[in-house]
């Protein structure tokens, strides 16, 4: 049994919605320690599939034009995040949260889920 209390530790470790925290202890069992590793694997555990999605997001982001990252399962949005200044910084290595917390979700997600970026005329392309 998921308990609330495993949820708010997980949202507080990682810094995730109550959905993605929530999913993430149902995959894990309610291990709150597991759930947590696997919403923030170090870099070296990320595998290469999501690693190569990161990098293609990055130059993507890099490039220009993008308002926000958006991570989609099922047609619903479960993480929302906003380009400023904080993830531009990650572009630039001066920030890895960012990334990681996007890179976490997916894995968390697993591959049923789909990485977006939303431009700023509204439009979205999928980063596959």
């Amino acid at each position: 049994m998921i308990t609330l209390e495993a949820v708010e530790k997980v949202m507080e470790l990682t810094g995730v919605e109550y959905k993605v925290a929530k999913e993430a202890l149902e995959r894990t069992e309610g291990n709150v320690e597991e759930a947590v590793k696997l919403i923030q694997p170090e870099t070296k555990d990320i595998g290469e599939d999501i690693k190569c999605l990161i990098d293609k997001l990055k130059k993507t982001v890099e490039e220009g034009n993008v308002d926000r990252i958006q991570i989609r399962k099922d047609d619903e949005i479960v993480l929302s995040v906003p380009v400023n200044v904080g993830i531009i910084g990650g572009v630039l290595g001066l920030a890895a949260a960012p990334w990681a917390l996007i890179a976490g979700a997916v894995a968390a997600f697993g591959f049923g889920c789909k990485l977006e970026v939303v431009h700023k005329d509204g439009s979205t392309d999928e980063v596959k």
